[in-house]
């Protein structure tokens, strides 16, 4: 197996010699998973752009959309212009709106194409004199754009909802006024303030549990337009909490990246579908496990997806918002971009360290696809960082 020189916590350098044996790309169809399982996808940039990247980004459409129809052949759904790819974080509403437009009209041309589009209110700066109708108008806005495209909605948390409401009540105005309007069940996705700080204390309360109580009640009353909700607190107690609370035939789709492979398995009294940032740096592996599932062999959906979880631990350690650049990180790794560059200039928000250490737990969870191209494209980040 091939081997390489990787930085040390201590600041030195140590021989590393890869162990891992690939899982193969296997194409499989939804309908071979027990579960629904969206991966929410990147954006590729552009490095030969003329632009700042920190003001303006630039996109790489042809890589990024081929990444979409990956997922598709994997059998995974695409959960698109969501905080994977970095919406609120280089990714504005009108580069949203470009990416939707493209990602539906590649859907369009396939009839196993599961897609679903962030919706929220990212064009509306927050302020104090921001009210709950410019709120509403500004989702509205969004919805009816993603609904005019003919995709359906995944209902993304506001910043600037956070900062006019006043009360609980805020938020039920809101989202009954949104929910009441829309064409098809949505997705609603709660965004815990370890992924944004901005959306701390969201739906009207500082203690999640009593913002459960909050969400619950906002679902409970418009049940029939809640497809599921994806909730991204990093707590495996909390999501099976409140995952026993939903109302019949709402879905609780995981968005814990600490601990998806259990919460998805279940347990007697019910399981977590799957939203997931991970599932695009892992997506090989997330659809293996999931046919394994499907086929009732539970051993090997342990076997294939456990060993996941000490790589996306990591990738989305506080400050966790920085998760992107993990995600790309692997993407470039495996080849399925040409660099190491993210919009934003985001690529600079993790250390070396820290990347070395991704690079020796996506070897022993085997989700680098070439280990040879691997070892190649890690030693060109050295190289950047001085280390040759």
């Amino acid at each position: 197996m091939p081997e390489l020189m990787l930085p040390t916590s201590s600041r030195t350098l140590e021989t590393y010699r890869l162990t891992g044996t690939p899982i193969p790309f296997e194409q499989h169809a939804a309908s071979d998973f027990p579960r629904i399982a969206y991966a929410a996808a990147h954006v590729v940039a552009d490095p030969l752009a003329s632009n700042d990247p920190w003001l303006t980004p630039a996109i790489d459409w042809d890589t990024t959309l081929k990444f979409r129809h990956r997922l598709w052949d994997l059998g995974l759904g695409v959960a698109e212009a969501m905080d994977t790819a970095q919406r609120g974080m280089g990714l504005t509403w009108s580069d949203a709106q470009e990416l939707i437009r493209r990602a539906q009209a590649e859907a369009r041309g396939r009839s196993d194409a599961l897609i679903a589009y962030g919706a929220g209110t990212d064009h509306l700066a927050p302020g104090p004199d921001v009210t709950i109708d410019d709120v509403i108008r500004a989702y509205e806005e969004q919805v009816g754009f993603v609904e005019g495209e003919g995709g359906r909605i995944i209902l993304m948390a506001s910043r600037a909802l956070k900062v006019a409401a006043k009360s609980p009540d805020d938020y039920a105005r809101v989202y009954g006024r949104i929910l009441s309007q829309v064409k098809q069940p949505v997705i609603l996705h709660w965004l815990g303030e370890m992924f944004d700080p901005a959306l701390e204390g969201y739906w009207g309360k500082a203690d999640h549990n009593a913002a459960m109580d909050v969400c619950l009640e906002v679902i409970a009353a418009h049940a029939d337009k809640v497809d599921g909700i994806k909730i991204s607190l990093l707590s495996k107690e909390k999501e099976i909490a409140m995952r026993r609370r939903l109302p019949a035939g709402v879905r609780m789709y995981t968005g814990d990246d600490f601990n998806y492979a259990e919460l998805i398995a279940g347990d007697e009294l019910g399981h977590s579908d799957a939203l997931l940032g991970i599932f695009d740096a892992i997506a090989p592996a997330a659809s293996a496990a999931l046919a394994a599932l499907g086929r009732g062999s539970d051993n090997e959906f342990f076997e294939l997806l456990e060993p996941t979880v000490p790589l996306s631990r990591p990738i989305f350690a506080a400050p966790t918002r920085f998760y992107k650049t993990g995600v790309v990180f692997l993407a470039y790794l495996n080849g399925l971009q040409e660099h190491f560059a993210m919009i934003g200039g985001q690529q600079s928000t993790r250390s070396l360290q820290h990347l070395a250490e991704l690079f020796r737990l996506a070897d022993k969870a085997r989700v680098l696809a070439d280990p040879g191209l691997a070892v190649e494209r890690m030693k060109r980040v050295l190289a950047v960082h001085g280390v040759v």
